[in-house]
This record gives C-alpha cells, structure tokens and sequence, in this order.
C-alpha cells in the first residue's frame, strides 16, 4: 500500500525500519531559519533526514522571484537521491506546524513525478503525543539515484495567473490570514493586499484543535461551499511564498478534490510588479 496525501503515526511507526521509506523533518521558522535545524539535531523522528526550506526546497531569490522560487529540478533531484530517495520509496514529510512547512516537500515530489509521499498528519508533536519516539541519531543514508519525471501542469506562473483571471478560468485561493489578505496587517511582504478575485481560506481551517487534518468529508464540503460549481482542475492556491499553499492544496486531495494547482510565487512574487493589481479588503 502506498500513502498519497496523509499519514497516521501509528502508519509510520510500523515502517520506520522499512528500507523503502524516506521521511524528512522539515521544521522551519520564518523568523529563525536556522531553528528547525537545531531542533532536528536535538530530537527527531528515528531515520529522518532534515530538509530546509531556504536551501534545499528553494532556490536563490532575485529581483524577479517570491522569497521561496522553486528549487532547481536537477539539484533537487540530485538531493533526494543523495538522501537515500529511489522512484520507489515512500517518502514521508513532517514538520512542528501542521503540516505548514512539510507540505512544500510533499508538493515538490509530485511536480518531480514523486506521488508515494504523505505528510504526517499532525506532525511531530503529535508523534510525541502517540507516545513515539525520538533520536537524536543522525540516519545512515545509503545514496541512490532518484530520476524526475517533471509535470509543470500542476502550477502557474504570474502571467498565467493573471491571463488566466482575465478569461475568468481559474478560482483562485488565498491560503494567509483574514487580516493579511484583507491588507489590515503585512508582516513580511512590502506590500498589502491580495490578488484582485481571489477568495480566502486561511490554511490552519484545515486543521482541528489537536492539529490534525479535518475529515475528508468535512473539507470536502467546506471547501465546495467555498469554490461552488469551479471543477477542482480550476483552482489556484498562493499564499506569502507558494508555501502554505500548498496545504490547500493537500486538503483538497485529501477529501477527494484533486487536480487543484499552485501559483508557485505568489503574493511576494505578484508584487514584485508594480504594473498588477492589488485588492485590499
């Protein structure tokens, strides 16, 4: 059986010794970049590699970019193959976030052609909570080579974006907060504001109280009262960095609405632009 969207801990912890299964702690802080590395080094789930945001799971920013431009696709690939990654493994992802951080491996392996890769469904705290434990042994990785099979169908860029809402093609979703997409408060980017048209689903509506995922069927209707009659394949997520929307997009598959796509640069990069619109409100 392969794992697609989610994970359980109780899943993962049956397979920890299994030697097709790659899982990678992704913890990061916006704020810290190097705090979810330390963390990784202070305690991790047994047999995880750590993957950072900045420097592995993007590439450098330019004049033209977001804060978190897509990775190089060879270097990536060179990455996962490094860290012990085959076109067989089941790939696992967590982070300390629900799933905030994690989800951008888990989106990237799929544009590689990767889909046997899950997050783990209420992360590394919830790990703990199952009563699971944790090393602070670094794996042994036993390199290999890992080949991309590379599908850019499942995201946008900026002109496609915008032609796209001029032909009214494309259901565009917000995943940051009310206040960041309304413009009342901008912690990161320059600019307030959102991209005029889309709609607003703050990504952490995803999640319960414990962290976890939301039922299928509970997303699945939230996320249909939302887009109404769009198709799933007309669907655009963003957020600050093309980060966090990526868990809309893993909430969407996860109750059945798949085919749903990422404006990969989003806000920071839409911004960058002083010629495209901006929607406060």
């Amino acid at each position: 059986m392969t794992y697609k969207t989610l994970i359980s801990a109780e899943t993962l912890n049956q397979h920890l010794t299994d030697p097709d299964w790659v899982i990678f702690d992704c913890r990061f802080s916006l704020a810290e970049p190097e705090a979810g590395g330390s963390a990784y080094r202070h305690g991790h789930i047994p047999g995880a590699r750590y993957a950072h945001l900045d420097k592995d799971l993007s590439s450098a920013i330019t004049d033209h970019t977001g804060r978190h431009p897509l990775p190089n696709v060879v270097v990536l690939a060179q990455k996962l193959g490094n860290w012990g990654v085959s076109n067989r493994s089941q790939v696992v992802v967590y982070d300390d976030a629900g799933g905030a951080f994690a989800d951008r491996l888990w989106w990237l392996l799929r544009v590689l052609g990767h889909d046997n890769v899950a997050v783990l469904n209420g992360g590394i705290k919830h790990w703990q909570k199952q009563g699971f434990a944790l090393t602070t042994t670094l794996p042994a990785v036993n390199a290999t080579t890992f080949r991309p099979y590379l599908n850019n169908d499942l995201w946008l860029d900026a002109v496609k974006v915008q032609n796209s809402l001029a032909r009214k093609s494309i259901c565009l979703i917000d995943a940051r907060t009310p206040e960041r997409y309304r413009g009342e408060q901008e912690p990161i980017d320059p600019v307030a504001g959102h991209i005029p048209g889309a709609l607003n689903r703050p990504f952490q509506l995803n999640l319960d109280s414990q962290g976890l995922f939301l039922t299928p069927d509970a997303l699945r209707s939230q996320f249909k009262q939302l887009i109404g009659s769009t198709a799933p394949e007309q669907v655009v997520h963003y957020c600050g960095s093309g980060v966090t929307g990526c868990h809309n997009l893993l909430a969407m598959e996860y109750a059945g609405l798949t085919g749903s796509k990422l404006y990969a640069g989003s806000w920071s990069e839409w911004i960058r632009n002083k010629n495209r619109p901006v929607a406060r409100g």
